[in-house]
């Protein structure tokens, strides 16, 4: 039975683990090629290697435009041209509030979670373009749907990928280009977890099991949770969707009034 994705190439960052590397292996089982991007080269060859022959493996910085653009390059060598782009790759926040965020935590969190989605859409576009059009995904966050106390940089970053998302699509509509995010909650992934410096096991366990409270559904969400909705955005089955913030959050963002509640819970 032929895939939803059978034919396409996608490039994916931060594709080594987590939501990335779900995504992955989830776009290679639907029939695509796939170009796996991370920024540590064992976690990339890693994803790839799991993949088998439809994935290549690439390092890289998305902060850096030389690299984003060596990045399309190198899918273009491989695979023939690029069809789909998942802007996934995002750092998760130590800061504090925004009178004692360091600057350099800031400037770091925008490089990654925001700059990194431009230089994607930037240098990505014009690939499309030669492809007669496709799907582009970004990684945004309910975070920059409803600000929370002590992520101040993480949640205008967040904010700033889904401003970024709905004035592209609209940009680049007559081409063909579809361009959507994803605002996950809390997802069980190596950023969520480390999102507050190393702890011990009991430690993390007990920020495991507060995070899952949070979500009317009970549970955190799974890397493959964000997989699935990534997949529906890439394929022909959101043709008529661009410009789209679509939340993945267990129930979150319908209960309003929770959310001072639950302040310091960790996003992926």
């Amino acid at each position: 039975m032929a895939g939803l994705l059978d034919g396409k190439v996608a490039v994916i960052t931060g594709a080594g683990s987590g939501m990335g590397r779900a995504t992955a292996e989830l776009f290679a089982e639907e029939g695509a090629r796939v170009l796996v991007m991370d920024r540590w080269a064992e976690r990339a060859e890693d994803a790839a290697s799991g993949i088998g022959e439809a994935a290549v493996a690439f390092t890289g910085d998305v902060s850096k435009g030389e690299d984003v653009q060596a990045m399309y390059q190198a899918a273009v060598d491989a695979f023939g041209g690029v069809n789909i782009i998942y802007n996934n790759a995002g750092i998760g926040s130590r800061e504090d509030n925004v009178r004692d965020c360091p600057e350099e935590v800031f400037d770091e969190i925008m490089a990654i979670n925001l700059r990194g989605v431009w230089l994607g859409m930037k240098y990505g576009i014009p690939h499309l373009e030669r492809a007669g059009g496709g799907s582009i995904i970004s990684t945004a966050s309910v975070a920059g749907i409803s600000g929370l106390s002590g992520i101040t940089a993480y949640c205008a970053s967040k904010g700033g990928v889904i401003s970024l998302t709905r004035t592209v699509a609209g940009e680049f509509a007559s081409s063909g280009i579809r361009i959507n995010c994803i605002c996950p909650g809390a997802i069980a992934t190596r950023i969520g977890d480390n999102s507050q410096g190393p702890q011990d096991p009991a430690q993390l366990e007990r920020r495991r099991e507060r995070n899952a409270t949070a979500h009317p559904l009970g549970r955190s969400g799974e890397g493959s949770d964000i997989a699935q909705a990534a997949l529906f955005l890439a394929s022909d089955e959101s043709s008529f969707m661009t410009g789209q913030a679509i939340v993945v959050d267990g129930g979150w963002t319908a209960v309003d009034g929770r959310w001072a509640d639950f302040a310091g819970v960790d996003f992926s």
